[in-house]
């Protein structure tokens, strides 16, 4: 398999679709490394360790973590699976950003940001990692999250291996465009 076809399918079985190649993540959403390489394999799609680890640390969003000793895997966010990070509660900065689709706007305005099939909103550190995300969905938008507000009148925030903020759902009180 080539790289990007590896990253597709650690993306699907670890954030959404482990059954589909007949693996099981722990409550924590990690995998044995060798258990994924021999059930991938099963079902057709071939690849060794040193390439799930090329994988991973080439990857551009940092979407997978491995474990300390290499053992296990997971992804860093995005599930859509209930699956317990267990990361811990993190201050947020004053503004994090959420890049969107023009064609969202009514909805998010209307009712906020919602994690829709995920378990949480994605929120970005900086505008252009933001507008990035929102061009995977049309035309991007970039709306301004006031999280230190949020944090504030108690609402959790998170960061994930990867950087990127979590929270369970953003307020209309709190967005503004960029």
């Amino acid at each position: 398999m080539k790289d990007n076809e590896i990253a597709r399918l650690l993306s699907l079985v670890l954030r959404h679709e482990p059954e589909r190649i007949g693996i099981t993540l722990d409550p924590a959403g990690w995998v044995s490394v060798v258990d994924l390489i021999k059930a991938a394999q099963k079902t057709g799609r071939k690849f060794n360790r040193e390439a799930l680890q090329r994988v991973v640390v080439s990857n551009d969003k940092q979407r997978f973590t491995l474990s300390h000793d290499g053992q296990r895997i997971r992804a860093a966010q995005g599930h859509s699976l209930a699956i317990n990070l267990d990361l811990p509660e993190r201050t947020p900065p004053e503004t994090l950003w959420h890049g969107t689709a023009r064609s969202n706007l009514d909805s998010i305005f209307s009712t906020g940001l919602n994690a829709g099939n995920r378990q949480f909103v994605h929120l970005s550190s900086d505008v252009d990692t933001a507008k990035m995300v929102g061009a995977r969905h049309g035309k991007p938008v970039v709306l301004k999250v006031l999280a230190c507000q949020m944090w504030d009148e108690g609402c959790a925030f998170y960061q994930a291996d990867n950087g990127v903020w979590l929270t369970v759902h953003v307020p209309v009180q709190f967005l503004s465009f960029c």
